[in-house]
């Protein structure tokens, strides 16, 4: 009994001994790299009050200037007026430049995919490629319309190829009722156009299986006929 509790006290004064070891090595370690961990604590928190700092004292007031600017030249926009919604009325800016001077707001972001829509319906196709491809969102609907856009710009330029391809991203970009069947349309009547019947087919019939209820699904047979007919079926 005696020896069995005398291993038992020793076991547990080998234990202390240990973690006062481990103790002091770390009490070693932290005098030897007190500088280091110091600035390493200051670095850390300069990173964090600078990231909040921004956001609150730059980010946001410039968010907020951008969203004045933008909604005048939306207004330009909605009333057909380009070449003002491009490029302002001398009052308000218009998108090139709310896109060039708030790049890092979501206004300033939204302005390219303005100014893409606005050079494709003035027939400047390569400036609306340009705008629409630096649009960058995840947004359900917005983003799947600017890479069809994209789309559209290239079968005005005659680049019926690239034009199914963007069409293609812009239908699987989102899953939903609205942007997938669209675009997949497209996608289908740009291939009839250059005589690929079998892609344009394979293309109505994903219409006609996933989005029967969608403005294209009502009609989708006879197109799915047409395609069938041109190819023998």
């Amino acid at each position: 009994m005696v020896n069995k509790k005398e291993q038992e006290i020793k076991r547990t004064e080998k234990t202390i001994e240990n973690i006062e070891e481990s103790l002091t090595r770390s009490e070693e370690f932290i005098i030897k790299n007190q500088n280091a961990l110091i600035i390493g604590v200051l670095v850390i928190l300069a990173i964090v009050l600078g990231y909040f700092g921004y956001q609150k004292y730059i980010l946001e007031p410039k968010t907020q200037d951008a969203q004045e600017q933008i909604y005048a030249a939306q207004q330009f926009f909605e009333a057909d007026s380009l070449d003002k919604a491009l490029f302002g009325d001398g009052n308000h800016l218009g998108f090139v430049d709310i896109a060039d001077e708030y790049s890092v707001t979501k206004p300033g972001k939204l302005a390219n995919y303005y100014a893409g829509i606005a050079f494709l319906k003035k027939g400047d196709y390569d400036k609306a490629i340009d705008y629409l491809s630096k649009f960058d969102a995840d947004d359900e609907v917005v983003a799947p319309m600017a890479k069809g856009a994209i789309g559209d710009a290239y079968l005005e330029k005659g680049d019926q190829s690239k034009a199914v391809s963007q069409y293609l991203k812009a239908a699987t970009m989102k899953d939903n009722g609205f942007t997938s069947p669209l675009f997949y349309f497209k996608a289908a009547q740009t291939y009839e156009l250059m005589g690929n019947y079998a892609d344009a087919l394979a293309n109505y019939q994903i219409i006609h299986d996933k989005y029967p209820n969608s403005k294209y699904g009502n009609t989708i047979d006879k197109y799915i006929a047409r395609a069938e007919t041109k190819l023998g079926k």
